[in-house]
């Protein structure tokens, strides 16, 4: 965690480059459909894909609740913009936890320095996410051969290494998973390019094809049977955190929007701001953008600490913020008229941007099965609960 008067500079730093130049950013995309890899090589250069990152691997050494305020002003922008530092600044700590010195100066650095990109791949196409996965893995000496499918998989065209999950040949459940760090360019690796997309407009998605797939033994992050940990303690929980908090910043976008039409538009010589109906609105909106930051942040001092009910509060914030998103934003495009409608206007993309979220790290449905399970373990230790 760094002092309030360094976070102040960079909060400031972050929140002028996403007005100026990621506003830019965001034309760019918009007009084009894709990310160039001059965006990356920017958001690299100024280290904001890297903010989180301790300063021993070339971070900025933020405490993760600090990282979550700059998330917040990140989302603000452009999707895709969201995305990159989204995945980027949380890759590193899922492999950390489990890599050994060696794969910490191979992997863990270059990624966090930006020489090489890692996508996130657990995602399959025939199950969930998470004990069910099908993609399996045979040893044979000092090599694993990977045979199996991934879709839906952010930055699964562009990647230098998928980080990935599977499990060993013949076995079930959480104890025969593993997470492999599969080189993109590898034998036996075939991506199909599916980023054509409602939102979000230019990340690139893939679907992906496994056969037989040589994949060294010391790419393994972590010992056999915990492959899940990687993933789903490493990576999802705070990146549930953050997805709730990239609701907030785009929800806020949004209300400002609104607010700043509903300002200028007259109708019947009255601004739409003298109408009670639109007043009230934006009262609503802005009360629940803030009551959901406020969970967001709780989460997040949660997971800093190493409490055991962050994945709880993560799912528990994840949840509401994305119904909160949903309704901001419909009221957003409401207040705009049939002028949101239109894709001249920022409403429209920050409407289609918002329901990618509903899905990201998980629907709802899968939120609350992660909070009724947590709800049962902690009756369960109480022996039905408190009186």
């Amino acid at each position: 965690m760094v002092d309030e008067e360094r976070f102040d500079r960079v909060r400031d730093e972050v929140g002028q480059w996403v007005r100026g130049p990621g506003e830019r950013w965001a034309e760019r995309i918009e007009e084009t459909g894709e990310v160039p890899e001059a965006l990356w090589a920017e958001l690299n250069g100024l280290g904001f894909l890297r903010m989180a990152a301790p300063v021993e691997y070339g971070g900025q050494g933020l405490g993760f609740a600090q990282w979550m305020e700059l998330m917040e002003i990140f989302s603000r922008s452009h999707g895709s913009i969201r995305m990159i530092v989204h995945v980027v600044n949380g890759i590193w700590r899922s492999m950390d936890g489990h890599a050994s010195d060696d794969q910490r100066k191979r992997f863990v650095v270059p990624s966090v320095m930006g020489e090489i990109k890692i996508a996130f791949t657990l995602t399959e196409p025939g199950n969930g996410t998470g004990a069910d996965i099908t993609a399996s893995v045979t040893r044979e000496g000092d090599t694993y051969y990977l045979s199996g499918r991934k879709h839906l998989i952010t930055f699964g065209m562009r990647c230098d290494y998928y980080l990935l999950a599977a499990r060993l040949a013949d076995t079930s459940g959480h104890r025969g998973t593993v997470a492999l760090l599969v080189p993109r360019d590898a034998p036996g690796v075939r991506a199909e390019d599916i980023s054509d997309t409602m939102g979000v407009t230019g990340t690139d998605h893939a679907s992906l094809v496994f056969d037989r797939t040589p994949v060294p033994v010391d790419h393994r992050i972590g010992e056999e049977g915990e492959g899940l940990d990687v993933f789903l303690g490493g990576f999802l929980t705070p990146s549930r955190i953050s997805v709730a908090m990239s609701c907030v910043g785009l929800a806020r976008r949004a209300q400002q929007l609104a607010f700043d039409h509903a300002r200028t538009r007259v109708t019947f010589g009255k601004s739409l701001t003298e109408r009670q109906a639109i007043q009230f609105m934006l009262a609503e909106n802005a009360t629940d953008i803030e009551a959901a930051r406020q969970l967001v942040l709780h989460a997040a001092r949660r997971f800093e600490a190493g409490a055991d009910d962050a994945s709880m509060q993560s799912s528990m914030a994840k949840m509401h913020a994305v119904t909160m998103l949903t309704t901001v934003t419909d009221k957003a495009l409401q207040i705009h008229g049939g002028l949101g409608y239109w894709k001249s206007q920022t409403i429209e993309r920050v409407y289609r941007d918002a329901r990618a979220q509903r899905f990201e790290e998980g629907t709802n449905e899968v939120q609350k099965a992660v909070v009724f399970r947590e709800l049962l373990r902690q009756g369960a230790a109480t022996g039905g609960g408190e009186r």
